[in-house]
């Protein structure tokens, strides 16, 4: 835990990319966080690098591929990044005590397992969404299966720029898990990703995914509920990548008042 007067040193992982360069900048405005670290994958340009010369000034904080180096006197990480990434990453994060808020996506079972055992000693924020908003909707979806339990098919569409490497994204299936959830049903039973040539009826008990992938769009995500005669839509459209870097840092405040333990975006609103 930090003292009063003391700020919050976080380290970014993936600090070249698109989100990474967010976090750095969110992190750089913050009065009480200041930036510990910043890592990159072996190979990047970047490395070597000031890890605010994209704004044109200087942390004091070089990139380096030495996670070690990178995690030593963090009080928390940041990870967008992939998930073998990321599980490296939170091993040296366990061996320091390092706090981590995972937004990075599409683990496996076994990778979220090991997750878990690692939140046994150092507290983890993990969310497939950190928007604030996102969360909110998370809610919703909640509410609205709950009422539209009969007669309403489910479908959910969403969109990701054409550099996305996972599919349905993190937010989809935590949307579908929460609408599946509310009705009682295992996702893992009655999903339906992929729909192609004579599919015959639709399935009454399934709930639909559909991708698009294609330029720079940040995330879009909608719920439909479609029923005889009427169409509920819940939708969430981002138009910028910086309500995910704020509602880390939201996290990394957190987590400095928690122990150990594997937590939510739920859990940090107040809405569990």
């Amino acid at each position: 835990m930090t003292g009063a007067s003391r700020k919050i040193r976080i380290a970014i992982a993936g600090a070249s990319g698109r989100m990474g360069r967010m976090l750095l900048e969110a992190v750089q405005q913050s009065p009480d966080c200041e930036l510990s670290g910043a890592l990159d994958r072996e190979g990047s340009e970047s490395l070597g690098l000031d890890a605010y010369a994209f704004l044109g000034q200087r942390s004091g904080v070089t990139i380096t591929a030495d996670l070690r180096a990178g995690l030593t006197g963090a009080d928390a990480l940041i990870d967008f990044t992939r998930p073998e990434g990321t599980l490296a990453h939170l091993a040296i994060c366990r061996e320091l005590g390092v706090r981590a808020v995972i937004g990075t996506t599409g683990f496996t079972e076994a990778q979220k397992a090991e997750i878990a055992e690692a939140a046994k000693h150092v507290g983890i924020m993990m969310a497939p969404n950190m928007s604030v908003g996102v969360n909110v909707v998370l809610r919703l979806l909640d509410m609205a299966a709950k009422a539209l339990n009969e007669g309403y098919d489910i479908e959910i569409i969403e969109a990701h720029h054409r550099h996305k490497v996972d599919a349905p994204s993190g937010t989809a299936l935590a949307m579908g898990e929460a609408v599946a959830n509310a009705l009682g049903r295992d996702l893992k039973q009655c999903a339906v990703y992929g729909r192609e040539g004579v599919t015959g009826e639709r399935d009454p008990s399934t709930i639909g995914f559909a991708t698009v992938r294609g330029g720079d769009i940040i995330g879009d995500h909608t719920v439909l509920f479609a029923g005889t005669g009427e169409r509920i839509e819940i939708s969430h459209k981002s138009s910028s990548r910086a309500t995910y870097a704020q509602g880390s840092l939201r996290a990394c405040r957190f987590l400095m008042q928690q122990g150990p333990g594997l937590y939510g975006m739920n859990d940090v609103l107040g809405l569990a």
